[in-house]
């Protein structure tokens, strides 16, 4: 069972992203509060559960949390500010949509850009330890995913549906031969050592 609460008798928020490993789309993140009472036996992080299970706990929390948020960063925004800002930026605009004002913040990772005057506690695997880390990182992949099936209507070519734009040798080899599209990213590296694009 995830534990409860960073910190007891605060308000506090969990935050985590998707999306930071793709050469392709947006980055999403997710902000939680939840009740301090809430527990869910199927709650974990959301890679370790499938899609099915994943989008019945996406209902849950949206119906249970006090609060929660999703925020977006573009590729064309990591690409000029870079990755790791784009990951603190979409927390930033996930929190920003809280109708509640935490207390306290518990962030996935290792690093975080101050937001406000709100404390924070950076913790490594917090979504596999806290409830509202792991709530923010269903709702984060849930919408992504989301998302990345709406793109690869568009772009079918680059299997979108399937590797959600993480660099899965299919895709490499699908920008390979097909070029970029404007939802790839720019600043990453697009293809593996074996392959290069003469107009990239």
């Amino acid at each position: 069972m995830l534990k409860p609460y960073h910190t007891k008798d605060v308000l506090e928020a969990g935050c985590d992203e998707a999306g930071r490993g793709c050469i392709a789309g947006p980055v999403f993140a997710g902000a939680v509060i939840l009740p301090p009472d809430f527990k869910h036996p199927l709650l974990d992080d959301s890679k370790k559960l499938n899609s099915r299970i994943r989008g019945a706990l996406r209902g849950v929390i949206e119906k249970e949390a006090l609060a929660f948020g999703v925020g977006i960063v573009d590729e064309k925004e990591i690409d000029k500010i870079n990755i790791l800002n784009a990951s603190f930026l979409a927390m930033h605009r996930a929190l920003e949509k809280l109708i509640i004002q935490p207390g306290h913040l518990v962030i996935d990772g290792n690093r975080f850009k101050p937001f406000g005057e709100i404390d924070y506690t950076c913790v490594v695997k917090g979504d596999a330890i806290y409830a509202s880390v792991a709530a923010a990182s269903i709702l984060a992949k849930t919408y992504r995913d989301e998302f990345m099936g709406q793109l690869h209507l568009q772009h079918p070519e680059y299997g979108w549906n399937q590797n959600k734009g993480y660099p899965t040798r299919a895709h490499r080899e699908a920008v390979f031969k097909l070029g970029p599209t404007p939802y790839h990213r720019r600043s990453f590296r697009l293809l593996n050592d074996q392959m290069s694009l003469d107009f990239f």
